[in-house]
């Protein structure tokens, strides 16, 4: 999965905002707190607006605020409303392409990476990484990369 610029500058946005909270946040205190050219700032926050993440207010006292609280909003959310869906996987449905021979076992590859991608993402809130409280999978991934085939799987979609 490739996280591109747009998702991270507008992750660093929000954690911001997360961290002004519950006073609001203009938009030039993010750009230099975060080294984000301001019209790349004012991209990423129209398009958190649009998906309901922030509220913007003009004014001497306007500024930027979480529309939820940050514990609600997960990195799911923020690719979603800056990329769309989350990864998407060649042979996800058995409709899509059918794997046959030795590629059968393939297609069982693809869908737990996209599980398992959608698990981190979202599990990890704005929250968490504004405090520095990541789940503990978290760390355990970072040193230890074999903990998530231990960890057990989310059901669902």
């Amino acid at each position: 999965m490739h996280i591109s610029a747009r998702v991270d500058y507008a992750v660093r946005v929000l954690l911001e905002i997360a961290r002004a909270q519950p006073n609001s946040v203009k938009a030039d205190a993010i750009a230099s707190a975060q080294g984000i050219p301001p019209k790349i700032l004012e991209s990423a926050a129209a398009e958190l607006r649009r998906a309901g993440l922030v509220t913007s207010r003009r004014g001497p006292d306007g500024g930027y605020r979480l529309a939820r609280p940050a514990a609600e909003i997960s990195i799911a959310d923020v690719i979603r409303a800056v990329e769309g869906p989350l990864a998407s996987v060649r042979g996800e449905r058995p409709e899509d392409v059918t794997y046959s021979g030795a590629a059968e076992p393939l297609q069982r590859v693809w869908i737990a990476l996209r599980v398992n991608i959608r698990a981190v993402l979202e599990q990890v809130s704005i929250a968490d990484i504004a405090w520095d409280k990541l789940p503990d999978f978290v760390a355990d991934l970072v040193t230890d990369p074999g903990a998530w085939s231990r960890r057990p799987v989310p059901e669902g979609p």
